[in-house]
């Protein structure tokens, strides 16, 4: 039977067929790294605190929490603590890819967007859902109650990766749909053109949303670990190209990493965060990521 941790790895929660499990095992292993980390303060159990600021109400302090972590924190009241979540979920045909893990692209977000719904319904934040590929396809309102995360489940477990790709569009399209302010993670590869989803991301912004842009890659495509002649296909177009992977691996690599820099400077520029994955890593970066975005709004 695998620790708790063990199931932040990839590897190990593709062993699990249920979605709702694979959510639960991914959190409890996440939480348990989180009590044994200096992290410990962003976990679910401290979500309705903060950190005591001089000026706040002593009467405020829980002692509780003191006895077990030698620090002051100061509870918060519900209304303080609520924020509202979406997940936009990338549903274009280049997400199916995988190389050698047994996640696609698509599985890896899907397992990630199932944990943090249900870490947020845990913290009763209401979360919502949207789908997209060439088209807004699926949207679920945000909710807090239990039932939510069974629906944003079942929504995820019928998705296919077959469309076109039209990420920049739908992101306009659910900033003028959600009017309330609101956590925007967008979980996608990103394969469209950089520009346009910058400035898609900027209008998000524009309209008040924070925003988590979690960059999903293959391993094969962070790493391009190919030899000799490789038959490459594009996925949205259906072009066929046969290229000599030691010959163009370097400038590949270069251009990956330019893509990414690019990403981070610009994101950062608009206040939007960007966490770069790839299927072989654990979920806890992500889900760390999240944390912080929801401490750093109170």
């Amino acid at each position: 039977m695998p620790s708790a941790e063990e199931y932040l790895r990839p590897e190990v929660i593709q062993n699990i067929a249920r979605l709702d499990l694979r959510a639960r095992f991914i959190v409890q292993g996440f939480l348990s790294g989180l009590h044994a980390s200096p992290y410990h303060g962003f976990s679910v159990e401290f979500s309705e605190h903060h950190r005591y600021n001089p000026g706040d109400d002593t009467r405020d302090i829980d002692w509780q929490v003191f006895a077990r972590t030698d620090r002051l924190y100061v509870r918060r009241y519900q209304a303080e603590t609520n924020i509202t979540g979406y997940v936009l979920m990338d549903l274009s045909r280049s997400m199916a890819y995988t190389y050698q893990q047994e996640l696609t692209k698509f599985d890896y977000s899907v397992c990630l967007a199932a944990a943090i719904s249900y870490l947020m319904i845990h913290q009763q934040d209401p979360v919502g859902l949207l789908t997209f590929d060439e088209h807004l396809r699926q949207s679920l309102p945000a909710r807090s109650r239990r039932s939510q995360l069974g629906n944003i489940l079942a929504v995820l477990q019928k998705c296919r990766p077959e469309g076109g790709s039209g990420i920049a569009s739908c992101l306009r399209q659910a900033s003028s749909m959600i009017r309330h302010r609101s956590l925007m993670m967008v979980m996608s590869d990103l394969l469209a053109d950089p520009q346009d989803i910058i400035e898609s991301l900027r209008i998000l912004r524009h309209s008040g949303h924070d925003v988590i842009v979690f960059h999903v890659l293959d391993e094969a495509e962070v790493t391009f670990p190919f030899s000799g002649s490789v038959d490459l296909l594009e996925p949205e177009s259906g072009e066929r190209q046969i290229v000599d992977a030691q010959g163009i691996r370097r400038s590949y690599l270069e251009a990956l990493q330019e893509l990414r820099n690019r990403f981070q400077r610009e994101c950062f520029a608009i206040g939007v965060d960007y966490v770069p994955l790839d299927t072989s890593m654990p979920f806890d970066k992500a889900l760390t990521e999240y944390l912080f975005q929801r401490q750093a709004r109170f």
